[in-house]
């Protein structure tokens, strides 16, 4: 590990040695967030719907609160109001459609742009209560969402179920509002049941990619992913992601790095679809998924729930969403 920590100590980009100091050593760090390359070009405003792919303020904010941004930034404030904009306009929230009892929705949005806004301090804000509210209103039986207006509601979507546990992990971590830690465990629960990539009825893996790293994850969902929101959550220990932490450790390499997969985006200048705000470098060794998979294995051996930022306050311990 102390050679994988040192190679990410050399990344020539702030955010990421900050992050090592952090949640690898628990040290203080002097490295300005602000000043890498990778944090001022996902700053630029690249003039898109919030959702386009991939240069988009959705997708630009989930990287940037990844990477450490500090709450209160003031690009990521405004490029956020475009979000929450788009999240609760009427012209939005009027299409979201009811079959069967059951609301299909799209919930890795709203889950992202919560877990954004929180790291973001915004917890407080009337809309991003909106997103919470939503949310666990939203949540299928099996603890999941789903968007496919097909679905029989017997089985919710992996990919739509990540982000909005994240979120409601993140409102929760910044509010104390109960309601939604129970919604973000109610998810956990489902993806645990699956030890997170297997069939609860034949126990064969679900999807080969699941298996794979990859960065950024954007709405995909994948193991390694969903362990390191678990492993926020505290639930890294639990004996049902034993599976999936052992495939993450059967793909470090000898020099205690891991390569990520690159199938979603291509980078900036190419004359193509999915192009991205920036470019996450190589893919050998891949410093951020090598920074996530040893947070996750840190938090596996501790029991203890990694932090990812200062809690911005809590409302009351009994609160609820109602």
């Amino acid at each position: 590990m102390s050679e994988a920590i040192d190679r990410l100590l050399d990344s020539p980009e702030p955010a990421v040695r900050r992050l090592v100091r952090r949640d690898l050593l628990g040290e203080e760090s002097t490295d300005d967030v602000l000043s890498g390359e990778l944090v001022q070009a996902l700053l630029v405003d690249r003039g898109v719907h919030p959702y386009g792919k991939w240069g988009g303020a959705h997708w630009r904010l989930v990287s940037l609160v990844e990477l450490g941004v500090p709450p209160g930034e003031p690009r990521c404030l405004a490029a956020v109001e475009t979000v929450l904009d788009w999240l609760t306009g009427k012209g939005h929230r009027g299409r979201i459609q009811v079959i069967d009892g059951l609301t299909r929705r799209c919930g890795s949005q709203e889950g992202n742009a919560l877990a954004v806004c929180c790291r973001l301090g915004l917890a407080a804000d009337p809309r991003v209560r909106l997103l919470a509210e939503s949310l666990v209103e939203w949540q299928w039986p099996d603890g999941g969402w789903n968007c496919d207006r097909r679905a029989t509601g017997r089985r919710s979507s992996f990919n739509e179920s990540l982000a909005p546990m994240w979120g409601l992990f993140e409102y929760f971590d910044a509010t104390g509002e109960t309601a939604a830690w129970d919604a973000a465990r109610r998810t956990a629960e489902l993806l645990l049941d699956h030890r997170l990539f297997r069939s609860l009825r034949t126990g064969d893996v679900i999807a080969d990619s699941w298996l794979l790293p990859h960065y950024p994850p954007y709405w995909h969902y994948d193991a390694p992913q969903a362990l390191l929101i678990l492993s926020r959550m505290g639930l890294a220990g639990d004996p049902r992601a034993a599976d999936a932490i052992d495939a993450l450790v059967a793909r470090r390499r000898a020099d205690g790095t891991w390569r990520a997969v690159r199938p979603w985006w291509r980078p900036p200048g190419a004359r193509a679809t999915n192009v991205e705000a920036v470019d996450w470098g190589p893919v050998v060794p891949h410093q951020l998924v090598t920074l996530n998979a040893l947070r996750i294995l840190a938090a596996q051996e501790t029991g203890e729930p990694t932090r990812t930022r200062l809690p911005l306050g809590s409302t009351s311990a009994n609160s609820r969403i109602p």
